[in-house]
């Protein structure tokens, strides 16, 4: 039995949320007791369905990242006679917004947003290509961003991470919810592909790799949820190694990146020009040893000698500062996120709720393990920031948003409401 039937198998009946949809077809009073059980579900979530464990991990998380990310830019701007707070003050208010567009969404709920998915896959096809137009600005090698007043940028791969869970959880759920089928069909797997190969077509133009490879582990753990057969994932992953070699060989990269991946599988090549950012890293966080150096007393953080310390190196301002202690509370931060994202995929009554949760925790679970790989050396240097503790409003909006979809997953539950 594969992954996705398990999640579904064994599946509380009670108040006829978890209940083969034939009865609710035979039993008019099944369906009456199912349909107010739901609305008493959407009308108590809010208050009292919050999953406090993930909710709270996820906010320290980030209250930690907006320490690091003041840390990591108070010598940079004093420097340059501006304000030591500048880049505090929009970590905060990205954190502002992304807590207001999660607690939409959790309020709204997955179940109503469903509508709302073809919308969302058209705005983030749009924000791709206008990227790629005259609209679009080039940073760091990737023409990936749209400026906006006030000095903020958009990256639109992020809103295309979300479109790309909703789109694949409505095609290959259609169907399994309703009860026609046990599993998404052939043609239900394959349009939802389609979904989702378009936007990494588009991102590798930018070209932006390390959006591209999160979006494909999101495929791969969205059919591994939904129970879809074995040989879809088997040629998926062989089209992508082929499609990896296509990249490299049609010089769809830009030369940085072919020179990232060469430094990868040599850390001894050039420590001086590409493989620098990766080497300061790592003496950052070796420094640090148990305890720490103190936060705001990082030797290599305020001599500025890590390049984007703030964004994809934030990683090394926690172990220069923070220490080994420090390090092991963000993992462990984030293993709390993880698991309570596995158990609302588990508990979640209808296959759309497991799809969405399992996305975004295969979403989470590699960004997390690439950015902090890439900070010690172990992965290459694709872009990735640190899920809720780099600085960043793309990404935090993204990140926040993707855990109101956990927590409505996680509100909604026939599990969550007989467990009141």
């Amino acid at each position: 039995m594969n992954l996705g039937l398990k999640m579904r198998a064994g599946r509380p009946k009670a108040f006829g949320l978890g209940g083969p949809p034939t009865l609710q077809k035979l039993s008019p009073a099944f369906s009456q007791r199912r349909s107010f059980a739901a609305r008493a579900i959407e009308r108590d979530a809010p208050v009292r369905r919050l999953d406090w464990m993930l909710f709270g991990s996820a906010l320290a998380l980030s209250v930690i990242g907006a320490l690091l990310v003041w840390s990591a830019t108070r010598p940079r701007t004093q420097l340059t006679g501006g304000d030591p707070q500048a880049f505090l003050k929009k970590h905060l208010l990205n954190l502002a917004i992304g807590l207001v567009l999660f607690t939409v969404v959790a309020v709204v709920g997955h179940r109503r947003m469903r509508v709302l998915v073809p919308f969302i896959g058209i705005v983030a096809m749009f924000g791709l290509f206008a990227a790629l137009s005259p609209l679009g600005a080039t940073i760091n090698g990737q023409k990936a961003w749209i400026l906006l007043p006030a000095g903020f940028s958009l990256q639109p791969a992020e809103l295309a991470k979300i479109g790309v869970i909703l789109g694949m959880a409505m095609l290959l759920a259609e169907r399994v919810d309703t009860g026609d089928v046990e599993r998404p069909g052939n043609r239900a797997v394959f349009w939802s592909l389609v979904v989702a190969v378009a936007p990494i077509g588009v991102i590798m133009l930018m070209p932006d790799m390390g959006s591209a490879m999160v979006i494909g582990v999101i495929i791969l753990g969205v059919l591994l949820a939904s129970g879809a057969q074995a040989r879809w994932m088997a040629g998926l992953m062989m089209l992508g190694a082929v499609g990896a070699a296509a990249v490299w060989k049609l010089g769809i990269l830009s030369q940085y990146q072919i020179d990232r991946f060469a430094a990868f599988a040599d850390p001894s090549l050039d420590p001086a020009g590409v493989g620098y950012n990766t080497a300061q890293a790592r003496l950052a966080i070796g420094s640090g040893g148990l305890t720490g150096k103190g936060l705001f007393h990082g030797q290599q953080t305020a001599g500025q000698f890590v390049p984007e310390q703030q964004t994809d190196f934030v990683f090394s301002v926690a172990g220069e500062e923070l220490g080994l202690i420090g390090c092991a509370v963000i993992l462990f931060l984030f293993s709390v996120v993880l698991w309570r994202g596995i158990r609302i995929a588990s508990n979640a009554d209808d296959l759309f709720g497991t799809i969405i949760a399992s996305g975004v925790v295969a979403w989470l679970g590699f960004q997390m393990f690439e950015n902090i790989g890439m900070n010690i050396g172990i992965m290459p240097v694709a872009g990735l920031p640190l899920p809720f503790v780099s600085y960043g409003g793309s990404s935090m909006f993204a990140i926040w948003i993707a855990l109101g979809l956990l927590q409505s997953v996680h509100m909604r539950g026939a599990r969550a409401f007989t467990r009141a």
